[in-house]
């Protein structure tokens, strides 16, 4: 890796046998399928920039209850990686009135195998992983995470 890995957040909600998606636009390339995900900011823990992230990409309130896994990636076409840090999550509340983020085109509920179905349009491998994962009954507690402060 040439560069330092981006360190990214991600969640997994599943809701009646569905997962919340992304349709995101990620420049000149096409429309990708994603979690709700985004890079961690400065300031807030690891469960907070999940919450935000998927508030800001999908206008769900979401509590995340476990942490499914710890995901590195590196895309050939990148000279940095990804690591992700994915957590399961309840949906709480929609706000079907709220705004998205700019390149997100939709949010959508789709089954494990309609997601298979779409595998070109995935953004990483990750996204099919965490939700193989995720049924497979991963999980790891959330007290696993510690943040320190000075």
């Amino acid at each position: 890796m040439s560069g330092p890995a981006h360190v990214v957040v991600a969640t997994i909600v599943q809701r009646d046998g569905r997962f919340l998606f992304v349709e995101e636009n990620i420049g000149a390339r096409r429309s990708v399928l994603n979690q709700p995900a985004g890079h961690w900011e400065a300031g807030e823990t690891l469960l907070e920039g999940a919450i935000r992230e998927t508030l800001e990409e999908t206008a769900w309130d979401v509590r995340p209850t476990a942490l499914l896994g710890v995901y590195e990636h590196k895309p050939a076409d990148l000279d940095y990686g990804f690591l992700r840090f994915a957590f399961l999550a309840e949906a709480l509340l929609h706000h079907p009135q709220r705004a998205l983020d700019s390149s997100i085109e939709r949010a959508l509920w789709m089954t494990r195998d309609e997601l298979a179905a779409e595998s070109a349009r995935h953004r990483s491998p990750m996204v099919l992983r965490c939700v193989d994962d995720a049924l497979k009954g991963t999980r790891y507690p959330l007290s696993l995470i510690a943040h320190l402060s000075v």
